[in-house]
């Protein structure tokens, strides 16, 4: 795409012209209301296109490249969730540092001219430890979560007013000049409302929730999202993938149709197999919507990042939303966040139509219609055609034009005639993601160990005639918990034949458990996210005199959803022995000591300070309930950094005292692979000499395997046909005339390497008939033999540069490859310039 100078000028002066008069400014007092048809900031209307981007779940160092990015992409609204675990985690002590930095983050979002929606909760769910609710509110007496209970509500009701209170004193509200223009309390509670029948106390507790949250005078709209019953101001929206077709609307004509969470894949709990949701699903999805009278979008999410630490709920990966338009690392996922960009472009030109016009609907035929936007006595006009079939593509007439259609699009034509952008057409480029061994880093990596004590009866200072159960008993202070027992044995007692062996039978409810008898590592078993209860069986070696049982067990994170949450428990439920000459002998009420948290954990051996305090051996391989220990330096360049885990098996790891998370890489998917195998280590945490890495394996692993690695996405690619539409950045609005400003029109491949990266080679270049994906590629059986010299031509040693469709003469060559669809697909390395 060429575009002439008089449009770049044209362009500039349109986009200052728009900052100045949309009330994004800085400082700026901004009053925002709301009618049946958008939200209104300053007394003008706006379409939103919002991303969740949770603080927590990055680093600040990372927050304003983020943050970047999403307005690059088109964004105008940042939302996120307050965290009120992370902040109170004992009560009355309170924590905004670091990552937990809530007014750094949104004064750095207003400081990249974009909105906020403030989503307090205090239940957030959010697949985040307990919904966000700090352990401590649990053992409040007679507490019920959620419900119409008064002392739930006396502390949600404190929260909520240290939160807003805390905005407030920020002026970080939009009334303020702030950047906040939407506030969100509860979240989805329409899904448990039921369970709390007994004297209505669900519905008088979202009564009593949009009443306190409005009371508290933040000076903007409320929001309930999935709560059909929203009190009046509070609006009731949409959550899903497919709110245009789902969502009936708000529950009163005076309320806008809002999406606050919109699916970019979905969540992973250990043992999934990958999430999946291609760009063209999404842009259909946001473009039905905002046919049929939706004005906002919020991409769930927009970059999940890293849940560090134990902040997940139970089971949940440490890598979140992985496959949001910015991946774990903050980088771009294409074509994803390009698609998504583009759509936003061509949704911004259909503004003054989507305001202005009267809105209609055409049959155009079996599956196919047209949803247009238009003022009567003007020539203002937008329409969105839309093909519903899946299978196969239509070709529809529409004020006596013909349009093709692929299946399942909807292409966009903000004049009613030029179309300017189709769902299912992916003119911006692809890429694909690369995780490359650090030479630095890897250098002299040497791995020491130690290993925990396996206890006894009286190692341990806690007991209690049964297992305790884990919630209650680990008060979220930690994953593990020891429990032990010892039991006399008869030689009598015994199976007489070699054959026959004892079995340790426990049951569980959850989450896993590492089980030891005199001290031998004897078996492993979890439940899953599904089912969290397990039955472990293992043949174990008994002996004539005194015999210790020792269970490790732990919990995943707590549960994040459902009714009555201050009532769910995890743990053993029986312990027994089975093929015993006296028959099952039951150990459960036996008596056990016990201890919260692994010796190591207690003396922070993760810690440069507390890893001298034991002792460490060379590691060897294949070890249970082991500390692992290495010091790398700085990997070299800036590219993110990650901690490839796939030689191990469970457990936990640290960066210089601060934790990565949980790994778990032995519990494979139905697909036969790992969940997650890498884990992130924010560049932030490392120094440039002598980090220390540590590991805590639980059932046994190859320290030596493990790998520091970098990741780029520096593999780019596009795939584009004769059938694609010129590039949205290809036309311009002035007054009602959608007018073309590039000088070719016609498809064409821009490719951009990142971070001032340039093209090293090309991969794979054909102009004709290619198919596949990118990093994946095939050729068809027509193919320009000059298709790799010329994309060469264009692109080598550039950071960016642009292949037009005409660049090779494909239907010169007639015989296979005439009558095709022209395609051409591209594949490139990008690298630092020598």
């Amino acid at each position: 795409m060429i575009v002439s100078v008089q449009a770049v000028i044209a362009a500039s002066i349109l986009s200052l012209l728009v900052l100045l008069s949309n009330g994004a400014a800085r400082g700026v007092e901004k009053t925002v209301t709301y009618d049946g048809r958008s939200l209104i900031i300053n007394g003008r209307r706006e379409i939103f296109f919002s991303g969740s981007i949770h603080y927590p779940r990055s680093v600040p160092e990372m927050w304003p490249e983020i943050l970047q990015k999403a307005k690059q992409g088109g964004l105008n609204v940042i939302q996120t969730y307050v965290f009120w675990n992370i902040h109170e985690p004992v009560e009355g002590q309170l924590n905004f540092k670091g990552n937990y930095d809530l007014v750094k983050f949104i004064k750095m979002i207003d400081e990249t001219g974009m909105y906020v929606t403030l989503r307090i909760g205090p239940f957030i769910e959010a697949e985040w430890n307990f919904g966000g609710f700090p352990y401590w509110l649990k053992e409040k007496p007679d507490i019920e979560f959620r419900s119409y209970n008064q002392t739930f509500m006396n502390y949600m009701e404190k929260y909520s007013k240290m939160i807003i209170d805390m905005m407030k004193q920020e002026k970080l509200f939009a009334p303020q000049g702030g950047p906040i223009i939407l506030a969100q309390i509860e979240n989805e509670y329409n899904s448990v409302q039921g369970v709390y029948k007994d004297r209505d106390k669900g519905k008088k507790y979202v009564q009593w929730a949009a009443k306190m949250a409005v009371g508290l005078g933040a000076g903007v709209p409320w929001v309930m999202c999935k709560q059909k019953d929203a009190p009046d101001p509070v609006i009731d929206v949409c959550n899903g993938r497919h709110c245009g077709d789902t969502y009936t609307g708000p529950n009163k004509p005076h309320k806008p149709f809002l999406w606050t969470e919109n699916w970019t894949a979905q969540y992973r709990v250990f043992g999934d197999p990958p999430s999946q949701r291609s760009a063209e699903d999404l842009a259909y999805g946001v473009a039905r919507f905002f046919s049929k009278n939706g004005t906002l979008t919020n991409y769930y999410m927009y970059h999940g990042g890293t849940n560090f630490g134990r902040t997940t709920s139970t089971f949940v990966t440490t890598r979140y939303y992985d496959e949001a338009p910015l991946d774990e690392y903050g980088l771009q996922r294409e074509p994803k966040w390009g698609h998504l960009r583009d759509l936003h472009s061509a949704l911004k030109l259909c503004k003054k139509a989507l305001f202005r016009g009267r809105a209609g609907v055409e049959q155009l035929g079996s599956g196919t219609e047209a949803r247009l936007y238009e003022e009567p006595g003007t020539k203002i006009c937008a329409a969105f055609l839309s093909n519903n079939h899946t299978k196969g593509s239509a070709t529809v007439t529409f004020r006596g034009q013909e349009y093709l259609l692929p299946p399942y699009s909807i292409s966009i034509l903000p004049d009613c005639k030029t179309v300017v952008y189709n769902t299912q057409r992916v003119v911006s480029q692809h890429n694909s993601r690369n995780f490359i061994k650090s030479t630095v880093a890897n250098k002299n990596l040497k791995w020491e160990m130690s290993t925990e004590k396996i206890p006894v009866m009286g190692d341990l200072k806690g007991f209690a005639k049964t297992p305790r159960e884990l919630y209650s008993f680990l008060k979220d202070r930690s994953d593990y918990a020891w429990f032990v027992t010892s039991m006399e044995v008869n030689k009598n007692d015994l199976p007489m034949k070699k054959k026959i062996t004892p079995v340790l039978q426990v049951s569980s409810l959850g989450h896993a458990m590492v089980a030891f008898v005199n001290g031998n590592y004897s078996g492993t078993a979890h439940g899953s996210n599904v089912a969290k209860g397990f039955v472990f069986r293992e043949p174990v070696g008994l002996k004539a005199g005194k015999n210790s049982i020792a269970l490790l067990c732990m919990t995943l994170g707590l549960p994040n959803a459902g009714g009555y949450m201050e009532r769910k428990y995890a743990g053993v439920e029986s312990v027994s022995i089975l093929g015993m000459n006296t028959g099952t002998l039951d150990l459960t009420k036996n008596g056990w000591s016990n201890q919260v948290g692994v010796n190591g954990e207690l003396n922070e051996v993760f810690t440069q300070e507390g890893s001298q305090n034991v002792k460490w051996t060379p590691a060897k391989n294949g070890i249970s309930v082991t500390w692992y220990k290495a010091y790398f330096d700085s990997p070299e360049g800036k590219d993110p950094v990650i901690l490839a885990m796939g030689s191990m098996a469970k457990g936990m790891m640290w960066v210089n005292g601060k934790c990565l998370g949980r790994y778990w890489v032995s519990y494979l998917s139905a697909l036969g692979e790992p969940t997650q195998s890498q884990y992130h280590i924010p560049r932030a945490w490392i120094k440039p000499k002598d980090n220390l890495l540590v590991i805590f394996e639980e059932t046994g692993g190859k320290p030596w395997d493990i790998e520091i690695q970098l990741v780029n996405r520096d593999t780019i690619c596009s795939l584009i046909s004769a059938l694609h539409p010129a590039h949205v950045k290809s036309w311009q609005r002035h007054d009602a005339k959608i007018q073309a400003v590039a000088d070719d029109m016609n498809p064409i491949a821009q490719l951009s390497c990142p971070k001032k990266k340039v093209v090293t080679n090309v991969e794979f270049a054909a102009f004709g008939n290619p198919y596949g994906v990118c990093g994946d590629f095939e050729y068809g059986n027509c193919t320009a033999h000059d298709s790799k010299q010329i994309v060469e031509q264009y692109c080598l040693g550039k950071s960016r540069c642009q292949i037009p469709l005409s660049a090779s003469k494909v239907e010169t060559y007639g015989g296979l490859c005439s009558g095709i669809t022209k395609t051409l697909a591209v594949q490139m390395n990008c690298g630092r310039k020598t």
